[in-house]
Formats: structure tokens, sequence, C-alpha cells
């Protein structure tokens, strides 16, 4: 996996993927930026959203699951200090299908957060306590 990243102006940065798609980045106006593209921190946290909702409808559909919807909730806290990493990670799920089985569907987010998702496992590795629930629509 490659990537690299470009300096625009002030705060913000392109961010080029080896798989082809970019993405800006930018701080805060009180940081230097002008609020055009999502924060670096904000990526990695749509970047586990990303990779866990993957996981899950994934594993459902393999569980033969009619899954026709799934979003993920995210919320975040972060450290006082420097550096502001994060110290807890809150996944909600909510899932929509016909005849869902809540019982996969537990399974599915248990599984991703137990053994596929590399970017929350990573986190938690580094200390964030990460916890994950579940509706289904």
């Amino acid at each position: 996996m490659k990537g690299t990243v470009t300096w625009l102006s002030g705060r913000a940065f392109v961010a080029e993927s080896g798989s082809g798609h970019a993405v800006v980045m930018d701080g805060p106006p009180d940081g230097g930026g002008r609020n055009i593209g999502l924060r670096p921190m904000e990526m990695v946290l749509l970047g586990v959203g990303g990779c866990s909702a993957y996981d899950v409808v994934t594993i459902l559909e393999k569980s033969r699951q009619k899954v026709s919807d799934c979003r993920v909730e995210l919320s975040a806290e972060r450290a006082d200090a420097i550096p502001a990493v994060f110290t807890r990670i809150h996944l909600h799920f909510v899932v929509t299908g016909e005849d869902l089985n809540p019982k996969q569907v537990e399974r599915a987010v248990h599984l991703s957060a137990e053994k596929y998702c590399s970017a929350s496992i990573m986190l938690a590795r580094a200390g964030a306590e990460i916890t994950h629930d579940f509706e289904i629509v």
C-alpha cells in the first residue's frame, strides 16, 4: 500500500492513494487552515468506520443475510495532551434488511471487532478503548 500527501497551501494537503484516489485534508481556521477538507484524524476515524462496515456487510452477505443498508455512526474521544490520540471510539451499526437474524448481525460486528478490522484492532492495540453495538431497522 502506498500513498502521497502533497502540501497545497496554509494547512491544506492533497492525499493521493496508490489506487488513484484523492482527498483534500485541511485544518481549522484557528490553526491556519481554511476548513476546505477533512481533518487528518477525522480521516482515521472514518477509516475505522469504513473498514468495519466493509467487514460487517461482507460477513452478513456470506451468511446469506438479506442486507439492504448498513450505516456506522462513530463517536470518539481524544486525549487532552499531545499527542491527542484516540482514547475511546464507539461504533454504532444500523443495519437494514429483510428478516435479519440478530445473532448473525451480532456475530458479524464481533468478528469485525476481534478478527478482521485492521484499523480498529490497530488502534485498540495502541490503547484506544473501542466499543460496538448495533440495531436492526
